[in-house]
C-alpha cells in the first residue's frame, strides 16, 4: 500500500514535495537542460555511423499520454523538486554506482540517439508523482550493452551513500524491477533513496522505477517516481505495453510508407 509522507516528514522534505519548472541537467551535473517539455524532440546525429530510423513526427506518434494511463495522470507542469533535492548526487562507491546516479538523474542510460528522440512528462498531483516517457533511436549493439550493465547493478551496486547537493547524505538502494514481456530486450530497476532524518525521526523517500526496452532499432526509457512508494496503479507495467504496442505499429507504418 502506499505510504504517504506524514506532516512531519513533509516538513522535512519541504525542498521536495511539489513539483516546479526548474531546468534539470544532461550528462553530469552542472549541463543545464529541462527534460520535462512534453513533447520534444531532437534531431538525428549526423555524426559518422548515424543510423536511420524514425522521423521526429512518427517518434512523437510512438509516445503515450495522460488519456493513455487516465486520471490522476495529466500533462507535467514541470520538473519535480525532488529531483534535485534528492537524485543531484555523488558517490564514491564505485564508478558503476555513481554512472547510475547520472543516468537517473538525466533518465538517458543510453547517451545521446543515433537518431530522432520525443519526451513526454506527466504528473500525478494526488500522490507527487512523475513519469517520463522517452522514445529515442538507439544503434540495437548500443542499447543491449547497456542492458546487460543495468542488469548487474542490483548486485554491484545493491546499497551504497551518496552525497546530495542540497540534502545531505543518502541510502541509494537498487533492486530488480520485473518487466512485461515487450519489445526485443528489457531491463528494469526499482530505486530507493533514503535521505537523512530530522529531529522528529523521518526520513524522506523517493522510489524510482526505471524500465529500460528496446524495439529493434528504437529504445524506450520510462522513470515513475514519487516520495514514499509509486502509486499502486501499475502505471510503469501499462504504459511499456501500450507503448511498446504503439512504436512497433509506428515503425510498421513508416516501413509501409517509406
Amino acid at each position: 500500500m502506499r505510504r504517504r509522507p506524514t506532516p512531519a516528514a513533509a516538513v522535512a522534505v519541504t525542498a521536495v514535495t511539489l513539483f516546479t519548472a526548474s531546468a534539470c541537467l544532461a550528462g553530469t551535473p552542472g549541463q543545464a537542460r529541462d527534460p520535462l517539455a512534453a513533447p520534444v524532440s531532437s534531431g538525428p546525429d549526423t555524426g559518422a555511423g548515424s543510423a536511420p530510423g524514425l522521423t521526429d513526427a512518427q517518434t512523437r506518434a510512438a509516445l503515450i499520454n495522460e488519456a493513455d494511463l487516465g486520471a490522476p495522470w495529466m500533462p507535467s507542469e514541470g520538473a519535480a523538486t525532488w529531483r534535485d533535492g534528492l537524485l543531484k548526487a555523488t558517490t564514491t562507491a564505485s564508478p558503476d554506482c555513481q554512472r547510475l546516479l547520472e543516468a537517473l538523474y538525466t533518465e538517458e542510460p543510453f547517451g545521446r540517439p543515433s537518431g530522432s528522440r520525443a519526451v513526454s512528462a506527466l504528473d500525478d498531483g494526488d500522490d507527487q508523482a512523475q513519469l517520463r516517457y522517452q522514445v529515442a533511436a538507439h544503434r540495437p549493439a548500443d542499447v543491449d550493452r547497456a542492458l546487460a550493465w543495468l542488469r548487474t547493478l542490483p548486485s554491484t551496486c545493491g546499497q551504497f551513500l551518496a552525497t546530495t547537493t542540497s540534502s545531505g547524505v543518502e541510502t541509494v538502494q537498487v533492486e530488480e524491477l520485473l518487466l512485461p514481456a515487450v519489445g526485443d530486450a528489457r531491463q528494469g530497476l526499482r530505486v530507493t533513496l533514503t535521505g537523512e532524518s530530522d529531529m522528529n525521526g523521518q526520513s524522506p523517500v523517493l522510489t524510482l522505477e526505471v524500465a529500460a526496452v528496446r524495439v529493434a532499432d528504437e529504445a524506450i526509457v520510462l522513470t515513475d517516481g514519487a516520495l514514499g512508494s509509486v502509486p499502486p496503479d501499475d502505471s510503469t507495467r501499462r504504459a511499456l505495453e501500450l507503448g511498446a504496442q504503439r512504436l512497433t505499429q509506428v515503425r510498421a507504418q513508416a516501413r509501409t510508407q517509406a
